[in-house]
């Protein structure tokens, strides 16, 4: 007889549970509040996002413009008469593929450098302690707030005169050699921890380091593993995902770099050093005047900013992934 009661009980309980969620199924208010969410969420995200990519887009359909579109009350973004000849002509002005190629060059090489330089720095200070690491380590995140322009001048003359412990000097009596106009002063700096943004990689895997088991250092020291073997062998390959957004940050920022470019490398052809010449094109002799100077500039913008556009296309995926679990271990 219990049985048969809770059994009603239950089917009761079941059959109002369908009809509650039947009326608020039905009911119009709930519906339209429902959807009424919706469509403000869409607005919302919509415009949030054309205020973000509108450069990009006015740049892409500016590149494509004839002259005579500019003009054209008509044409705002789909461009009446489509054309390269923008795209072709800023490509010989730039100077771009050797100018790309020297960029992407330094930006790797500097990249390489730092991922290996903070990889080892984060792990020591996440796995092996010792008297005054945390003093150590607060003037790492230090240098994260400090301006580079507070430096400029000693970092300047020390790749200007550069000698290791005055041994170059003592040797030959002059004040040191030149690095200037070369790779060497961005890869030394990438290769010691004082690199662009270092401080920050640092702080990113030590913060992923601190949190993986200790049981796989452990492990490895009982198979005789040292402490660079256990590095390079079992911590290394567990740490893709802060090893993907340092590389991505660094080639990134890197790329984008035209500060210690124009320090270090004044002379030369880099893709950042050229698109800061842009401004030289905004002439009124041009044919259309500033209107044509501004379409060229946007142009050269864009071809800059292409490389990193497509990178992002291929990486976003992994990199979005590799932030989540970056963030979620440290």
């Amino acid at each position: 007889m219990k049985t048969d009661l809770q059994t009603v009980k239950n089917t009761v309980n079941s059959r109002a549970f369908e009809l509650s969620k039947w009326l608020y199924e039905t009911n119009p208010v709930e519906k339209t509040k429902y959807w009424l969410w919706v469509l403000v969420r869409t607005v919302l995200i919509f415009g949030i996002c054309f205020i973000i990519l509108y450069p990009v887009l006015l740049k892409i359909s500016i590149a494509f413009k004839d002259p005579v579109d500019i003009f054209d009350s008509s044409v705002v973004w789909i461009p009446r008469h489509f054309t390269l000849d923008n795209i072709k002509l800023m490509i010989d002005r730039l100077d771009y593929w050797k100018a790309i190629t020297a960029t992407f060059t330094l930006s790797a090489g500097a990249s390489i450098l730092q991922l290996i330089s903070c990889a080892l720095a984060g792990y020591g200070f996440a796995r092996l302690p010792f008297r005054g690491s945390a003093i150590l380590f607060m003037l790492v995140i230090f240098t994260i707030v400090i301006p580079p322009q507070t430096i400029m001048a000693p970092t300047y003359l020390h790749f200007r005169f550069f000698d290791v412990f005055g041994i170059y000097h003592l040797f030959t009596g002059k004040p040191g050699f030149n690095l200037l106009e070369s790779y060497w002063p961005t890869f030394i700096s990438a290769a010691l921890g004082m690199g662009m943004k270092n401080g920050l990689y640092i702080f990113i895997f030590r913060q992923f380091f601190r949190g993986l088991p200790k049981e796989l250092e452990e492990a490895s020291y009982v198979d005789g593993a040292g402490v660079l073997k256990t590095f390079a062998k079992v911590m290394l390959p567990n740490s893709i995902p802060a090893i993907s957004t340092v590389l991505l940050f660094s080639f990134v920022w890197q790329w984008n770099d035209d500060y210690f470019v124009n320090i270090f490398m004044a002379n030369s052809v880099s893709l950042s050093r050229q698109l800061g010449m842009l401004t030289s094109l905004a002439r009124p002799e041009y044919v259309g005047g500033f209107a044509y100077s501004s379409m060229l500039i946007n142009t050269g913008a864009l071809l800059g900013i292409a490389p990193i556009f497509l990178l992002y296309l291929y990486a976003q995926r992994y990199f979005v992934e590799s932030v989540e679990r970056a963030g979620l271990v440290g």
